[in-house]
């Protein structure tokens, strides 16, 4: 655990919560670096002083007024002097060599690398099975970015302006947050430092308040796409099902209102197999005490509409947010992927060009779908076989890992076909395969072809010049859309969004 000097700064948002004390006094006492400062943010709206211990360490209380644990962050990092923040929850339990652990986790992480993550045990009784509300609990510990002990570099707080305050409550910012920085580029790394989160006991409705989560939802979705929770990690979420129940009881209420009983019946009866289904899904692992499962056949009744009504009322609420991130990265082959051999049909020619193994990693790591997009008139010609084609972009696959579309064009340039670039018909098609919009799509590409293709559909390019670039496409380019120095940059810009 020796090593050169981490500077760091804690950064802890509190409601004032009785914890706090105790995460300070361990912190306090703990053995290993001390960071240059603690800086606890009071996100109430008001009351008396919190109750802090007198310590050697420089301690600062600072207030940001209850605007809820995203604009508590960012107050903190902001009065923050430390070359890293590590944010910790009011709740958690550190160990007695916590810093120790985060000097460890930090040294050595190269400047692509933006955050440093703990892993989070949450303890669970061992006596019985755990309830609804500890297994939910329990989830922070599998969660891919939870901020309950998180380290990020100060640098890229600010490159990236912090943590997103639309975001109220504790639930999504520090996704929101991730995802936004591996979209500039940066990686998270996994420490080995270990943080405790407990559970607390929040009362019988506390899954019900839970449901509110589904607006912040809804500003992820506005943000990157319908396929959001696949780029934060998470399976597909409930709410097709909830609006399905909801519907179905909604039918039943209004059609016996109407008087057609046997039809309000039939919905009624549907209703009810869809509530006792995923009550029994909640009740069998769980304790299955007679308090338990009143708690969960309550709830999953009211859970469904609850969370179809939040969802719509973050839908309003976020209409207008901003939706700058691509969705999708799409490629020219051969000399932005792939070294250009003309009439490319051996697979054992097929070389990368610098760069292009740790750039797909980088947008495969932001959860940005990729694609191929490519003119291959060499099927057109006669010059190359459809079997030489298709074993020439499985050996690309087997180099630089599997593309979710390939769109490629065998016709010539003179059969008139809508799909050869500079013709948009590629980018639309990619589009399409993808589920994305394509204004949401950015088409990378060696030449002017590339250039005009994605404009004329609608998506953003960029143009990674070659030798074989001509200066009039180069010149296209600076003024139509964006150049870029390599392959690695224009990936790098592509993340970031529009400038």
């Amino acid at each position: 655990m020796n090593g050169p000097a981490v500077d760091y700064s804690v950064v802890i948002p509190t409601v004032g919560r009785e914890s706090l004390r105790s995460l300070v006094e361990s912190l306090a006492a703990a053995v290993g670096p001390e960071p240059r400062e603690i800086i606890v943010v009071d996100d109430r709206r008001g009351g008396e002083d919190l109750p802090l211990p007198d310590l050697e360490l420089p301690l600062r209380v600072i207030r940001s007024g209850g605007r809820g644990p995203a604009a508590a962050r960012n107050a903190g990092w902001r009065h923050a002097s430390g070359k890293w923040i590590a944010f910790l929850d009011d709740d958690v339990f550190t160990t007695a060599d916590w810093p120790a652990r985060l000097a460890d986790d930090l040294r050595g992480l190269d400047e692509r690398t933006a955050a440093s993550s703990a892993r989070i045990e949450v303890p669970l009784p061992e006596d019985r099975r755990p309830t609804d509300e500890e297994r939910g609990t329990a989830r922070l510990a599998t969660a891919r970015w939870i901020t309950a002990d998180m380290a990020y570099r100060r640098s890229v707080l600010a490159e990236v302006g912090g943590f997103d305050e639309r975001f109220p409550r504790a639930f999504r910012e520090d996704a929101d947050l991730a995802l936004r920085v591996c979209l500039a580029g940066y990686v998270i790394a996994t420490g080995q430092r270990l943080t405790r989160h407990p559970v607390h006991e929040s009362g019988p409705m506390a899954s019900l308040r839970a449901q509110r989560g589904n607006a912040d939802n809804a500003l992820l979705r506005r943000k990157y796409g319908p396929r959001w929770r696949q780029r934060i990690g998470e399976d597909a979420g409930l709410l097709p099902r909830h609006a399905l129940t909801t519907a179905a009881g909604a039918l039943a209420v209004g059609l016996g209102a109407a008087g057609r009983k046997r039809q309000a019946l039939a919905f009624a009866a549907f209703w009810a197999t869809l509530t006792g289904v995923f009550a029994a899904r909640r009740i069998a692992p769980g304790p299955r005490t007679p308090g338990e499962i009143g708690r969960m056949v309550s709830t999953s009744a009211l859970i469904p509409p609850a969370a179809c009504w939040h969802r719509l009322r973050g839908e309003l609420r976020h209409r207008h947010a901003t939706h700058t991130s691509p969705l999708a990265l799409l490629f020219d082959r051969d000399d932005t992927l792939i070294i250009d051999v003309p009439y490319l049909a051996d697979p054992t020619e097929v070389r990368p060009v610098p760069g292009a193994t740790e750039a797909l990693r980088m947008a495969r790591a932001a959860g940005l779908q990729l694609g191929i997009v490519s003119n291959q008139s060499g099927i057109a010609r006669g010059v190359i076989s459809p079997g030489q084609l298709v074993a020439v972009n499985t050996r690309v696959e087997e180099l630089l890992g599997p593309f979710a579309t390939w769109q490629v064009c065998v016709h010539g340039e003179g059969d008139g076909c809508g799909c050869r670039k500079p013709e948009p018909g590629m980018v639309r098609r990619a589009a399409a395969a993808l589920g994305v919009d394509v204004d949401r799509c950015v088409l990378i590409g060696d030449t002017g072809a590339d250039v005009t293709a994605a404009l004329s559909a609608g998506a953003r390019a960029i143009l990674v010049p070659t030798a074989r670039t001509r200066a009039e496409e180069v010149d296209h380019a600076r003024r139509a859309a964006i150049v870029a120095r390599d392959l690695t940059e224009a990936v790098r810009l592509a993340m970031a969004g529009p400038p």
